[in-house]
């Protein structure tokens, strides 16, 4: 018994953290899987707010929950990870998805997912030694999905508050709606919280959002830099193919793998 349970143990380590191709397609296959259900969650509150029909949410909470249990068996320190962000996330959302009846808004946090799959060392390793792409535009690409998950994270939580209580509000949809409206400080004024718990929700989006917003907006459109410290001034963002530091005039010799592909 002791022996299969170190055997499976190996194995899924392999899967989870190995360097192997096999290891590599089926990270991936479940990076694929959280971006499709994802997707999922935010059409089916459109087509079937009610939803009525929970076939589906059950089939993959199956498989989230044997995800979540391969994970804690492949660890290290189980203990750790068991009370890590990432794995009370998905405990929140395994959970809603098997009791529709109880906890049918919270099933919307699946989007709370996507900080670990996408902020994951092992994919952004991965990625940097198969894209030079990716290496080149690695700031920009995290800015966009830190934007994107604070968005969908937010929405979330407009939508689980504000489902009951707003009648302008009555699907995923309109909560990213009023986010957005929000957070780019356009304010049309259609949907507004009409509620003590909405008005404070969005005096916080504004006042933390906002800011948080512009910053990445800016990040994401802003020139490509590289990152490269002069020896003289410390600076460490330069144009790609600086000779100079442009902030003391140094002479720089930032590593170039040649012409891009």
């Amino acid at each position: 018994m002791a022996a299969a349970k170190s055997a499976m143990q190996k194995v899924l380590r392999q899967m989870y953290f190995g360097g192997s191709l096999k290891a590599r397609v089926f990270r991936y296959v479940l990076l694929a899987f959280d971006l499709i259900t994802i997707g999922y969650f935010i059409v089916s509150s459109v087509y079937d707010p009610a939803r009525l029909h929970h076939e589906l949410d059950y089939v993959i909470a199956g498989v989230l929950l044997l995800d979540y249990v391969a994970r804690l068996i492949a660890s290290s320190r189980p203990s750790r990870d068991f009370f890590s962000f990432t794995s009370l996330a998905d405990v929140v959302v395994i959970a809603s998805l098997i009791a529709p009846a109880f906890l049918e808004n919270f099933a919307f946090l699946r989007v709370v997912r996507m900080l670990r799959l996408m902020r994951s060392y092992h994919l952004l390793k991965e990625l940097r030694q198969s894209s030079k792409w990716f290496r080149r535009n690695e700031d920009i690409l995290q800015s966009a999905v830190n934007l994107m998950v604070f968005i969908f994270v937010v929405t979330a939580i407009v939508f689980v508050i504000e489902d009951d209580r707003n009648p302008n509000i009555n699907n995923y949809l309109d909560a990213l709606y009023f986010t957005v409206t929000t957070l780019t400080t356009t304010g049309f004024g259609d949907i507004t919280m009409t509620d003590s718990v909405g008005r404070l929700m969005t005096v916080m989006i504004m006042i933390f959002g906002v800011a948080l917003f512009l910053r990445l907006v800016q990040t994401i459109f802003r020139p490509t830099k590289v990152n490269y410290a002069c020896p003289d001034c410390g600076l460490n963002r330069h144009d790609p193919d600086a000779v100079h530091c442009k902030h003391c005039g140094r002479t720089i010799n930032i590593p170039t793998e040649g012409a891009w592909e």
